[in-house]
């Protein structure tokens, strides 16, 4: 039996707009082989601005990212598949950022 695990996540990155005020918008999709390489791609996509999909916020806040931990197994020449996911917050988020990013993902 052979196991693999890959690591997936997308998610919300709140922003300041310009002109002023705040908002969220989509997150590009990462792609790794552990959850730490994923998050440290996260943290730099952050940190560079690239994390927001093409939205262009004057300046970047934090994030919400849903982790899917997917495990595939194969045996007797069958795949099979279990997926896992968790929550993790990136960034310098106060509480009510983090409730808004998370009713924007999973809604209220």
């Amino acid at each position: 039996m052979e196991k693999q695990i890959k690591f997936t996540a997308k998610g919300f990155v709140l922003g300041n707009y310009w002109g002023g005020g705040q908002g969220a918008y989509s997150t590009i999709r990462f792609t790794a082989d552990t959850k730490e390489e994923l998050l440290e791609q996260a943290n730099k996509a952050l940190k560079d601005g690239s994390i927001d999909s093409g939205m262009g916020y004057e300046s970047l806040i934090g994030a919400i990212l849903e982790i899917k931990k997917i495990t595939k197994v194969e045996i007797d020449g069958e795949e099979f598949f279990n997926n896992d996911y968790e929550e993790e917050f990136i960034g310098k988020l106060n509480d009510d950022q983090a409730d808004f990013l998370t009713e924007c993902m999973f809604g209220s």
